[in-house]
């Protein structure tokens, strides 16, 4: 079961968030953090495999700060649209506080869990270290993330990340695993966004693999 919830952050922002639900009662919360490409149909497909593990799934409309309803492709020129909101027009502390009154808003009925992918996963990071009632955190190659290894988690938290990113080096790849040794990260022999089946980079075992282990690591932090 799913549909589009709306909230309100602190301040009077709203924005739409995906909601997907289990069958029975869940288990916890999974918080779905949206690539560049918004809540498109890659994301809310992800947050309706985490609701059929038995979580409530959270996938909030981050762009919704700067453009409604973005669900964009993967090229072309919704690439480049992706990249401006993302890097041009939504500012990090606005991402932030609307993932706060997310996570805020499935705390009080269990443990909640976020992660996310590319963008999403800076941003699952950053959650790791700066927002409050996360229980446990999944970063699936997140850009920008080795340049913020001077920031402290306060919860656990997994790492995936592809050998073959042209866009994240193996040198960023070294400086995360050097600053968090006891964080349990992966790496695959495939290119960026190997986790989306609606992008050519796809790739099914690494997917399937990395999966299994998120899998495993939230049923391990959230009970």
């Amino acid at each position: 079961m799913s549909d589009v919830i709306v909230l309100r952050s602190p301040d009077g922002h709203e924005f739409d968030v995906f909601e997907a639900l289990p069958l029975g009662a869940a288990k916890g919360t999974i918080v779905v953090i949206q690539e560049i490409f918004g809540v498109n149909a890659h994301i809310r497909e992800v947050a309706q495999g985490f609701a059929e593990q038995g979580y409530r799934a959270l996938a909030p409309a981050l762009f919704d700060r700067v453009e409604r309803q973005v669900a964009l492709g993967y090229s072309g020129a919704d690439m480049m649209q992706g990249v401006e909101l993302a890097r041009g027009k939504l500012r990090r502390e606005d991402a932030l506080m609307d993932l706060q009154t997310t996570i805020d808003a499935a705390a009080g009925t269990g443990p909640v869990g976020v992660v996310g992918y590319c963008f999403g996963g800076l941003l699952a990071w950053l959650a790791a270290c700066q927002l409050q009632k996360v229980s446990c955190a999944v970063s699936y190659y997140g850009g920008g993330v080795a340049s913020e290894m001077s920031q402290t988690p306060s919860v656990p938290i997994m790492f995936h990340f592809a050998a073959e990113d042209a866009h994240i080096s193996m040198d960023d790849v070294a400086v995360v695993e050097k600053a968090q040794p006891d964080a349990p990260l992966f790496l695959y022999e495939a290119d960026h966004g190997f986790n989306c089946n609606h992008r050519a980079s796809y790739n099914e075992p690494a997917a399937v693999l990395a999966l299994s282990r998120t899998h495993e690591f939230f049923n391990a932090h959230l009970g």
